[in-house]
């Protein structure tokens, strides 16, 4: 609105304004829709009148905060705050906006830290983003989608030769409490800076410091210019809590709807259904199963199927899940993790009896699951990571035994011989990614048996050297594995070759 021009001091001028303004009012009613606050409490409203207001639309109150319209009654509606309540009290006015909760999408995101409504959290200025889209969209029909069989490469071993991720998948990362969950995501993420995938980190409920850490993670790990993260801390309202994974989601979309590539870690799922369940049961909706409303597995279906594969006519792109989730006491038929687990494509479960023991990653190999497999592996991993899988279960069978006495039968020596060196192989530190070319040489070695005369104390500094190496030695083998050719007789022989030259140099040291 512009600022008038003062009234005149004279009364003929003073007339003459008078004139002009009732001139240039239009005449005719004007009408306005509003209800009023009747009940405040645990950041639910109950507001009386808005008869036009639908679910899940935003609602504004007169003091300036916004809530969400989660129930409809016949007298009334149930929203909840998506700011502070401060100022708000019984009688306040409420207006309808006409509008559902929509995000900002797009490259003006890469690289900030943003609460669920796109609102900057790192002080780094207004985000101009040249579109809004709403937090709830359609999930792809199964049309358009395409087969998951190109792989998200984690730089982690234990996925990437065992439990392969692929574009367009959801694999549920799942455990109790600290044994690494958040961890094994961040350390997916730090490792797409030498891919084109673009990342989303949301954070629901988290601990502010918890957030801060995995933040300062990826900007020294990673490449922070290509990640987005969505916060609403433990300290943010109920209802910010509830939209972030869908805010999460829209965001991701976007560079899957434009053909490119996204993966979204959703940190955490369980804390997301904790916060459904205590709104649910304040607006007295009836409980179910552990008291969670019997909405609970819709809620996060609808969210999780938003992932997946596209098809050529859509573009190509994809955009693949991480959700994390926590048990208790290791119990995976709890509720949230059993719907979880039916919901996704794959479990990552990690132990906390694996973690005590320094096996970290703590993956238990024989609870853990891809259900897209090695389809989604690089041909030349595939070849060679068929076997550890079997051979690392025998064994632990075996291993179990010999807690009870000595095995003397000479044909089990071998089977423990290897089985401590995949251990040991599979045992990674954070932030030490190792490329696929390494990846295929190691396993390639460990099936020919060419690091079992190795001491297991050398394996970690034969690791962390047998990336660079097998790409100096034999660049052309390196090439055909980037893309995605099998390997040959001959270039297995090589690759073993080297890591064995490798290997003595390990041991001499």
């Amino acid at each position: 609105m512009t600022a008038e021009a003062p009234l005149p001091t004279g009364s003929d001028g003073w007339l003459e304004n008078a004139r002009r303004r009732v001139e240039a009012t239009p005449a005719g009613a004007s009408t306005a829709s509003y209800g009023e606050v009747v009940q405040l409490a645990d950041g639910i409203v109950r507001i009386a009148g808005l008869p036009e207001v639908r679910l899940d639309a935003l609602v504004r109150f007169e003091s300036g905060q916004l809530g969400l319209a989660l129930a409809l009654e016949e007298d009334a509606l149930n929203a909840v705050l998506l700011d502070e309540p401060q100022g708000l009290e019984a009688g306040t006015r409420v207006t309808g906006t006409g509008a559902v909760v929509r995000v900002p999408v797009g490259p003006a995101l890469m690289g900030r830290i943003v609460d669920p409504l796109g609102r900057p959290l790192d002080d780094k200025g207004d985000i101009a983003a040249a579109e809004h889209w709403p937090i709830e969209r359609a999930s792809p029909a199964i049309i358009e989608r395409d087969l998951v069989s190109r792989p998200v490469e984690t730089g982690v071993l234990a996925m990437d030769a065992l439990f392969a991720l692929g574009r367009g998948q959801r694999e549920l990362i799942v455990g109790d409490r600290s044994t690494g969950k958040t961890s094994l995501a961040i350390d997916a993420i730090c490792n797409q800076s030498k891919s084109d995938i673009t990342c989303v980190y949301v954070a629901v409920g988290q601990r502010a410091s918890a957030v801060e850490r995995a933040i300062e993670a990826v900007r020294k790990h990673g490449a922070v210019e290509r990640c987005i993260f969505v916060v609403a801390s433990a300290a943010a309202p109920a209802g910010l809590q509830w939209i972030a994974p869908f805010a999460g989601f829209s965001i991701a979309e976007y560079f899957r709807d434009s053909g490119g590539h996204a993966l979204i870690v959703i940190d955490d799922m369980t804390k997301h259904a904790a916060t459904h369940r205590e709104l649910s049961l304040l607006m007295r909706e009836p409980p179910g199963r552990e008291a969670y409303p019997g909405d609970i597995f819709y809620l996060h279906a609808r969210m999780l199927e938003r992932a997946g594969q596209l098809s050529a006519e859509r573009g190509g792109g994809s955009l693949t899940a991480l959700p994390i989730a926590e048990t208790d006491a290791g119990n995976l038929s709890a509720y949230i993790p059993t719907n979880l687990i039916s919901i996704t494509d794959g479990q990552i479960v990690l132990d906390a009896k694996l973690f005590a023991a320094n096996q970290r990653p703590a993956v238990d190999v024989g609870l853990s699951v891809s259900r897209v497999g090695g389809k989604a592996q690089r041909p030349a991993l595939r070849q060679v990571a068929g076997r550890i899988r079997l051979d690392y279960a025998q064994f632990l069978e075996l291993e179990m035994f010999t807690r009870f006495g000595g095995i003397s039968e000479k044909r089990f020596r071998p089977v423990l011989n290897r089985g401590q060196r995949i251990r040991a192989v599979l045992r990674q530190d954070r932030f030490a990614a190792i490329g696929t070319a390494g990846q295929v040489a190691l396993l390639a070695a460990l099936n020919e048996g060419a690091l079992d005369a190795l001491p297991v104390e050398a394996i970690p500094a034969l690791k962390a050297a047998c990336d660079k190496a097998v790409r100096a030695q034999l660049p052309e083998i390196c090439k055909a594995i980037d893309a995605g050719e099998k390997l040959d007789d001959a270039q297995s022989t090589k690759l073993v070759a080297a890591i064995q030259t490798l290997a003595a140099g390990s041991g001499d040291g």
